[in-house]
């Protein structure tokens, strides 16, 4: 089984493509080029096995995509990767067909990944990559990996490969002002990320503040709210967003996530991009309707118990939008104090808390330190941010005939979607078209009924070119400004 860390890449000959890291995406181009046999392929992660963000997998959470956006069903339903085929091999699709859900729970979906990383030949686990070369003599990327032990020391090897695929996430952010408490050891303040990890204790806390209102500061808030007595919460949520905002979930609007929008947005100039995307922030950072009508409704259910004189019993919660913590330090052995100030009015106060779940969202993780022999060839925008091209390469020097393929790391450059879901699969397939002179996946011309930007010659029925044309080693896109 793949996650075997006796298993290894055969490294005899050239892979086609080599991926670094395995998460949804790369495991996504892992499955798709499973159905290609002309590819030789393998895909690497330093972890023992596979899991996605498991301190997340909150019971009753679900994901915010529909099941559809799995590993391949939007590029090929017919594949044995899809979701509807793992439910097939657990013997459980009469059970889904009967439960009617489109919106499956992260353990599921955890547990789908799970299955398909054991199962894919590719995907190699406890091996980490330690450097990536390009070899002009033989044409190829040198890609020097560690094969790992139990006790985290290994042996060094090296493979061949004509193209790369990075895919190594995200890593939580940690806001300056708290930084110093999140790194002491033994102070109760933790990303979200590792949650559930600690909840025991959390839940135990007199009084524990949630600071972010996204969609993981909601359902923590939820979790905890749902698991403290009535009367006795002790709960603060707190954060910079001016309100306790929903996520932009009409039909129309979701088609910012789809292929066309990403076209559109990717032959913007860089700074009209730069300028738009964090305007867009209701698009990904808000809450699901579902989440914010359970907190209401947990949070009103508990005012039904009135007081001998009549009055409700207010949960002891406290829920304040436009904050930000300035200042953070510790009180005597156990407690926190959190110096807040609020935007709108510019005032200022003191919240003293046991604990703080910090649901302040994540960044992409650099990949200079990974690539860092390849920034010789490296071309970057006026900002010193590598160029992507169309087909999600990395703009390289023309000497460099290979490509560096990366998922997840280019919102700068194709928008909003690029950590979702459900863009994943198309991606991966635009991945692996550009490698082959056959595309194995052909992809729709068109998937939005909105028309992104108007065509000075056509209109704004123009349908713009489908992405994926540009084979050559370096990008040119219909705009002014460089990709």
């Amino acid at each position: 089984m793949s996650t075997d860390r006796d298993t290894a890449p055969d490294t005899a000959a050239p892979l086609d493509l080599l991926g670094i890291g395995i998460g949804p995406f790369n495991l996504s181009l892992a499955a798709l080029a499973d159905g290609v046999p002309a590819l030789r392929t393998a895909f690497l992660d330093q972890r023992p096995a596979f899991h996605w963000h498991p301190g997340l997998l909150i019971p009753g959470a679900t994901l915010q995509v529909p099941f559809l956006a799995d590993l391949v069903t939007l590029v090929e339903p017919a594949s044995r990767w899809s979701f509807l085929s793992y439910l097939k091999n657990r013997e459980r699709l009469f059970p889904f067909y009967f439960a009617e859900r489109f919106h499956i729970p992260r353990t599921e979906y955890d547990a789908y990944c799970r299955w398909a990383a054991d199962a894919l030949p590719s995907c190699h686990f406890g091996h980490r990559v330690d450097a990536v070369r390009w070899n002009p003599e033989r044409a190829e990327f040198d890609v020097d990996f560690t094969r790992l032990t139990d006790d985290g020391t290994g042996t060094p090897h090296r493979a061949r490969a004509r193209n790369l695929a990075v895919g190594i996430g995200t890593v939580p952010h940690i806001p300056d002002p708290l930084r110093p408490l999140a790194e002491t050891p033994g102070v109760a303040v933790l990303h979200s990320a590792d949650y559930l990890g600690h909840r025991d204790r959390l839940i135990a806390a007199p009084h524990v503040t949630v600071v972010g209102a996204g969609q993981s500061g909601a359902e923590v808030f939820l979790d905890l709210l749902r698991n403290r007595p009535a009367g006795h919460e002790g709960l603060a949520w707190i954060a910079r967003t001016e309100s306790i905002a929903p996520m932009e979930y009409s039909k129309l609007g979701l088609e910012h996530f789809t292929p066309d929008y990403t076209r559109y947005f990717h032959h913007l100039p860089e700074p009209v991009r730069d300028r738009l995307l964090p305007q867009q922030w209701q698009l990904y950072k808000g809450i699901d309707h579902d989440t914010i009508a359970a907190i209401q409704e947990e949070l009103y259910q508990r005012t039904l118990t009135a007081d001998p004189a009549g009055a409700p019993h207010w949960p002891d919660v406290t829920i304040t939008p436009g904050v930000a913590v300035r200042t953070a330090g510790r009180m005597g052995a156990d407690r926190l104090e959190l110096h807040l100030e609020h935007d709108q009015q510019g005032t200022r106060t003191r919240l003293t808390t046991d604990a703080v779940v910090l649901a302040t969202g994540y960044r992409e993780r650099p990949m200079e330190p990974l690539l860092a022999a390849l920034d010789p060839y490296l071309r970057r925008d006026s900002r010193g941010r590598p160029r992507v091209d169309a087909d999600h390469r990395l703009v390289l020097d023309p000497s460099v005939h290979g490509a560096v393929h990366v998922h997840n790391a280019a919102s700068y450059t194709h928008g909003v979607g690029t950590p979702d879901l459900g863009l994943g699969a198309w991606r991966s397939a635009v991945i692996l078209n550009s490698l082959l002179d056959q595309a194995p996946y052909p992809l729709p011309r068109r998937t939005a009924f909105t028309t992104f930007g108007l065509s000075p010659d056509r209109g704004p029925g123009h349908r713009p070119a489908r992405l994926g044309a540009q084979r050559g080693p370096t990008d040119t896109p219909p705009c002014r400004q460089p990709a």
